[in-house]
C-alpha cells in the first residue's frame, strides 16, 4: 500500500475508534450487533449460510443483527482489531494474526465438526494426473487460495517447505481467492494441483478431485467478541452458542454454518499455538 493511503487508512481507523468511545449509550445500543465473517466463500452464499445465526443471535440478545462479509481478509482482521464489529467469526491463522497485531479479545466458542474441535488441510489433484506425492510438485502448476487463508496457502505452504520444496520448484502458482475456485480450477486441468480444506475436498471428489497430502490438525475456525464487551454480553452469546447443539433448531444453524458441524466449545488461546510454530517458521521463510 503506498505511504499515502496507508497513513490515510490509519487515520480513518483512529476516526472510527474515536466516534465509537463518543457514542453514548443509548446511541450503542440502538446500534445493529455486527457479525463479521471472512470471505472464505462467495459473498452470498456466506450471507446464507449465516443467517440463521444472525436470526438465532437476535432473539437472544433482544437486538437486530446484521451479517458482515468482509473484502478481504486483511480488513476483516483490521475492522476485528478495531473494534468495528461485535462478533467475529475467523479462521485460525487469521485469528493468530489478528491477536499479534492487535492484542487479544473475549473469546466465545470454536467449532466442532464431527465431535472434533480441529480439522486438517489437503492437497489436491484430480484423477488420473499423476501426482501422487509433494515430490511430484516439482514443475508443477499449483493453485493455492486466498495468501491469508490457513488450509488453502499457510500450511500448505509450510508442508511444502517441510518436503523440500518452494514455490520457485514450481512451474507457476497462483492465489485464487478462495477454495472452490482452487477445486474448479485443478478440476480443470489449469493447475495440476492445490490447496483446500476438508469440505471442499469432500464436496468435488464425486468430481474426480482426490487427496494426495492430508495436514497436521489444527484447531478450528473461532469466534470472538469486540475487546470493550461487557462481560453481560460475553457470558449471553457463550451461552447461547454452546446451546446450539441442544435443540433441532440449533443444529440446523450449526449445519447451515457447515454441514457436519456438531457444536459450538469453548476455547482457549493456546489452542492455537501449533500454529503459531507454523507461522513463525513461513515467516523465517519470508512468507508473511
Amino acid at each position: 500500500m503506498p505511504r499515502l493511503l496507508q497513513r490515510s487508512f490509519c487515520s480513518f481507523l483512529l476516526l472510527a475508534s474515536f466516534y465509537w468511545a463518543t457514542l453514548s449509550a443509548a446511541e450503542k445500543a440502538d446500534r445493529p450487533i455486527v457479525l463479521a465473517v471472512h470471505p472464505y466463500l462467495p459473498y452470498q452464499e456466506l450471507q446464507k449460510r449465516y443467517q440463521p445465526l444472525a436470526s438465532y443471535l437476535k432473539r437472544v440478545l433482544g437486538t437486530k443483527v446484521v451479517v458482515r462479509i468482509g473484502r478481504d481478509y486483511s480488513e476483516h482482521i483490521a475492522h476485528i482489531g478495531t473494534d468495528r464489529v461485535d462478533i467475529a467469526y475467523l479462521g485460525p491463522a487469521t485469528y493468530v494474526r489478528m491477536v499479534d497485531k492487535y492484542g487479544q479479545k473475549p473469546l466465545l466458542a470454536r467449532l466442532e465438526v464431527g465431535g472434533k474441535p480441529f480439522f486438517h488441510g489437503y492437497l489436491v489433484t484430480r484423477s488420473g494426473s499423476g501426482v501422487g506425492a509433494i515430490e511430484n510438485l516439482r514443475e508443477k502448476r499449483f493453485a493455492f487460495g486466498d495468501p491469508a487463508s490457513t488450509m488453502s496457502h499457510l500450511v500448505p505452504r509450510h508442508m511444502l517447505l517441510e518436503a523440500g520444496l518452494d514455490v520457485d520448484d514450481l512451474a507457476d502458482y497462483q492465489f485464487l481467492g478462495s477454495h472452490k475456485n482452487v477445486a474448479l480450477a485443478v478440476l480443470s486441468g489449469a493447475f495440476d494441483a492445490g490447496a483446500v480444506k476438508e469440505e471442499v475436498m469432500e464436496s468435488f471428489k464425486s468430481r474426480g478431485l482426490r487427496s494426495f497430502a492430508k495436514s497436521a490438525p489444527y484447531s478450528e475456525h473461532i469466534f470472538v467478541a469486540r475487546s470493550d464487551a461487557d462481560d453481560e454480553f460475553v457470558v449471553t452469546v457463550k451461552k447461547a452458542l454452546f446451546g446450539l447443539a441442544e435443540t433441532a433448531e440449533g443444529r440446523g444453524i450449526l449445519r447451515s454454518i457447515k454441514q457436519g458441524v456438531t457444536g459450538l466449545v469453548p476455547v482457549e488461546d493456546a489452542h492455537y499455538d501449533n500454529l503459531r510454530s507454523v507461522l513463525k517458521s513461513l515467516s523465517a521463510h519470508g512468507v508473511e
